[in-house]
């Protein structure tokens, strides 16, 4: 039905309308939700929340399981961060505390909004 993540094939034509979608709503990039609607990743990163204290992360079952992604998994378990890797849903993004992306290009970049709704850790206003 579609095309699997994981790989990282020539066609990435889904990612490309996402991420057109997105920037003709106003966004930088495109949440994509898996064949069952939980919160997947980016068109072009992976993609983190917090919630209480908690990192959270798609199961990577319909995602690239890149480096970076990996590392910043390392990286909360070697500091005793709690991260669940999880099928979570739009409204709980909507919830979060925080928000970020992870990708080779990207690094870890923090995100300030989602659906033009600010998320709690940020500070100014979104325009």
């Amino acid at each position: 039905m579609s095309q699997d993540a994981k790989y990282n094939s020539h066609s990435k034509l889904n990612c490309v309308i996402a991420c057109l979608q997105a920037e003709a709503a106003g966004a930088d990039e495109a949440l994509m939700l898996d064949p069952h609607g939980f919160v997947n990743t980016t068109n072009a990163c992976n993609f983190f929340i917090v919630r209480r204290g908690e990192v959270w992360t798609s199961t990577g079952d319909y995602c690239m399981n890149g480096v970076t992604r990996q590392k910043v998994i390392d990286l909360c378990h070697a500091n005793d961060i709690p991260l669940r890797e999880k099928n979570f849903s739009l409204y709980e993004v909507y919830g979060a505390d925080e928000a970020f992306l992870s990708g080779t290009f990207g690094a870890q970049t923090p995100v300030a909004s989602l659906d033009g709704k600010r998320l709690a850790s940020t500070k100014e206003p979104v325009p």
